[in-house]
This record gives C-alpha cells, sequence and structure tokens, in this order.
C-alpha cells in the first residue's frame, strides 16, 4: 500500500507544477485520510526499499511492478485490474494511492512501469517559484523560452513511448499475472484494465485486435502467412483525461469502455473524441463518455486542488470507471 502519510499535493504527480501542459499547480495537503480508506494487504512493488517485510511475488521478481490487493484476497474472489499509469509511472505515490483505491473495491491492481523507468520527470520546473503577477518583458521571454523547452522535452518522452516499446513489456506483463492471479483472471472471466493520460492510450490499444508484430513485439514467422493478429487482451476498460489518442486508436476498440475527459483538453482534442464517439455507436460498441468542464488534464488522478469543483469531478471521475469495471 502506498503511505498516504507522505503521499501529498500533486494531482497525477509529485510534483508542485505538473510536467503536461493544461494542468494546474498542485496544491500542499494530505491526499487521505486514514479514516476514509480501507485497509488493504500491502502493495508489493520490486523497486521498494525494504522487500525484505512483505511477501515476494513471481511477478515482481520479474518486472518492476506495483501489486495492491483487498485485504480479503484470496479468501473473498477478486477480479484483476491492469492500472496504466500517467507519464509520471508508478513511483508516483498519487498514481500508487490511486491503484489502492481500486484495490479497496475488490480488484487485484497490478501497475506494470510501462516506461521501463523512463517516467517523466518534472524536475524542468521549479518547485519552489512563485510566479509574479505582473511579470517584466524579460520575465516572459523567459518563461516563453522555459515552456518551449518543456514542451520539447515532453515531445522527445512522448516519442520514446512507442507502441513496439510499450506494447510488448504490457503483454509479458499480463501474461504473468495470469499466471499468478489465475483465480482473480478466471473470477472476471478476463482482465480489466484502466488508464489515465498516456496510459488511457494503451487501454485502447488492449482492447483492439492488434498485429503480433506490433502486440507482442515478435517477427514474423510465415512469410507465406503473413502477420498474425491477437487480441482484444481485456474484457472492458476505463480510461480518463487520454493522452495522443488518434481516432484509429478508438475505431480498433473492440471491448466495453467508458471514458472521464477534460473539454477543450488539447492532449485529447474534442473532434477527435467526437469522431470517435460516433464510430462506436455506428458500430455499437459498447461505451459510456462523460465529459467534465473547467478541470485541468489529470484531474481525475487522487489529489487535492482548492476549487472543490475539480475535487467533485475527481470523485465523479472514479465513481463512474468503478461503476463501468463492476458492471462488466
Amino acid at each position: 500500500m502506498a503511505d498516504n502519510e507522505v503521499a501529498t499535493k500533486a494531482p497525477e504527480s509529485d510534483a508542485h507544477e505538473s510536467f503536461v501542459p493544461g494542468d494546474t499547480k498542485a496544491q500542499e495537503g494530505t491526499l487521505c485520510d486514514r479514516q476514509t480508506l480501507p485497509k488493504y494487504q500491502r502493495s508489493q512493488t520490486s523497486m521498494q526499499a525494504d522487500l525484505s517485510r512483505i511477501k515476494r511475488s513471481k511477478l515482481t521478481d520479474i518486472y518492476k511492478v506495483y501489486i495492491s490487493k483487498p485485504s480479503d484476497y484470496p479468501h473473498q474472489p477478486s477480479k484483476l485490474l491492469l492500472f496504466l499509469s500517467s507519464g509520471t509511472g508508478i513511483h508516483s505515490k498519487n498514481n500508487q494511492l490511486q491503484a489502492d483505491k481500486y484495490a479497496s473495491e475488490g480488484f487485484v491492481v497490478v501497475a506494470p512501469d510501462q516506461f521501463a523507468g523512463d517516467a517523466l520527470s518534472n524536475n524542468t520546473t521549479d518547485p519552489n517559484a512563485t510566479p509574479e503577477a505582473n511579470p517584466s518583458m524579460i520575465e516572459k521571454v523567459k518563461m516563453g523560452f522555459a515552456d518551449t523547452a518543456k514542451a520539447f522535452m515532453i515531445d522527445m518522452w512522448l516519442a520514446r513511448q512507442s507502441q513496439e516499446k510499450v506494447l510488448p513489456l504490457l503483454h509479458k506483463v499480463i501474461e504473468g499475472a495470469k499466471d499468478e492471479f489465475a483465480d482473480a483472471v478466471a473470477n472476471g472471466d478476463g482482465i480489466y484494465a484502466v488508464g489515465y493520460c498516456i496510459g488511457a492510450k494503451y487501454v485502447l490499444l488492449l482492447g483492439s485486435e492488434l498485429p503480433d508484430t506490433v502486440a507482442k513485439g515478435q517477427a514474423v514467422k510465415d512469410e507465406e502467412q503473413g502477420v498474425v493478429k491477437s487480441g482484444p487482451q481485456i474484457k472492458a476498460g476505463a480510461l480518463a483525461h487520454g493522452t495522443q489518442i488518434t481516432k484509429e486508436d478508438i475505431q480498433g476498440l473492440k471491448v466495453p469502455v467508458t471514458m472521464a475527459c477534460t473539454e477543450n483538453d488539447q492532449l485529447f482534442p474534442d473532434d477527435i473524441r467526437a469522431e470517435g464517439q460516433k464510430w462506436l455507436v455506428d458500430n455499437k460498441v459498447p461505451h459510456e463518455i462523460q465529459v467534465f468542464p473547467e478541470v485541468p488534464h489529470g484531474f481525475a488522478v487522487v489529489g487535492e486542488y482548492e476549487d472543490p469543483k475539480i475535487m467533485d469531478a475527481q470523485k465523479a471521475a472514479f465513481e463512474q470507471m468503478l461503476s463501468w469495471l463492476k458492471s462488466h
């Protein structure tokens, strides 16, 4: 379990200012009251400092994975949920707490390091810097250069998170999770998936039929047979404020999906969402799309905001996604 006494501030990251454009400055404060969150088994991760105090997992022995389980598992049946985090990765306390919330609702949660140690950094910003109310022209120029450099670094990072890199890694983790948590997979009649930001894109891809050359990173075995397709690898998906989602990502979908979206989100433009929704309707793919106005990208990840409307939207998005997963 993530230590919610040290997980403070930040929607979607542990820095004072998110590295993702469109996010607001993070707020100070304790994220969760221990009295309001049910107890879970201590979450397992191969990256924790003190592994001697927790039971080792076959999955964490091989992969960098954060695992959170219901407190009564395996004595009570659970379902397996693949948790695909935002760019700040599974080191982020906020992402760990978000995974723990699903565990408290009866899911065995497996959150892989889908970035292979290359999570998005917030180090390009000064967490102690306070923006001036009326910056000078020179300061405006400086801020412009900083924004340009930050945008460039984001673009470079996103370019490194290619399907060819991420999907084979996810495939291996899924196969390992099927083995270790076979009871949870059987109880849910498959694997469920939830994704935030860039993780949302991969929920859509895992819910699609893809060539093995992409999904598993395999070479073509038989030239005459050609490329073999497989999938989908999940039973149902839920996603929030997706990043880099294309209409093709949505048009390949084969499983039920719910989306919690941000209005006027430059990372998941309204026109792409609208075109994708039309395709889902025309092709009778079960879906649900809720658009939240006046909230920042990243609002659905555990975190504190001064604006109560954003906090209400955060709660509503979780309830939307949880309800969808439980009903499918």
